[in-house]
């Protein structure tokens, strides 16, 4: 295993980015509301409205559906080619992986276990009598709360900020991939390319032949 002192934190946002859709859209779809949800998403994604407005714009759309629909998009949802390569490679290495995702931890949390990664961030659902309410509970986790989130994360695992590697493709992860160490735009949108250290394109484990994957 590599030297310790050498590891760096790679921080992976989730919708496009670690699997190839969008949640939100997933759970429109079982709501009626995909194309709506869908239109409200494009805009947010190109920085045109602000990522709190819109999560719950979108989010009020779902109020009624039962709460056993997370178990029915968590195993629509499919990981994004290469992602799974990329999660064993930096396991390998001894190197962690975090997830901060502006969608929904009932989501996320499973996924992550899935593939061993003990670090999530991620919206909550409000769930009244087993039925989501169209509400989100707590803070919403917008570009400020993933910047946020990476700077938490490499205190907890002791990794200096500039060793550490965000990945994102949307507006809402320009904060983070500004703070971290190393930024990289993952299928993104112009405005989040422009801002990121590297773009990648396709295939996530492509991340790997970048500079800041050496060791």
């Amino acid at each position: 295993m590599a030297d310790p002192d050498a590891r760096r934190l790679v921080v992976m946002d989730v919708d496009s980015t670690l699997v190839t859709g969008e949640v939100i859209e997933m759970l429109a779809a079982h709501a009626g509301s995909a194309s709506l949800v869908a239109a409200i998403t494009e805009r947010a994604m190109r920085g045109e409205i602000d990522f709190a407005t819109s999560l719950h714009e979108r989010v009020a759309t779902l109020a009624g559906l039962p709460a056993t629909v997370f178990a029915d998009v968590l195993a629509e949802v499919e990981l994004t080619p290469g992602a799974r390569e990329l999660v064993a490679e930096l396991a390998a290495r001894g190197w962690p992986l975090g997830l901060v995702s502006g969608g929904f931890v009932e989501v996320v949390a499973p996924l992550a276990a899935s593939l061993g990664i003990t670090l999530v961030r991620a919206n909550a659902l409000e769930v009244v009598d087993g039925v989501l309410t169209g509400r989100v509970e707590g803070p919403v986790v917008d570009r400020a709360a993933k910047a946020a989130t990476l700077r938490d994360y490499a205190v907890r695992v002791g990794v200096p900020i500039e060793r550490t590697i965000a990945i994102g493709d949307g507006a809402n992860d320009l904060d983070m991939l500004a703070a971290a160490g190393f930024g990289i735009a993952f299928n993104a949108k112009p405005v989040v390319a422009a801002a990121a250290d590297a773009q990648v394109r396709d295939r996530l484990d492509a991340v790997l032949a970048l500079e800041a994957f050496a060791y």
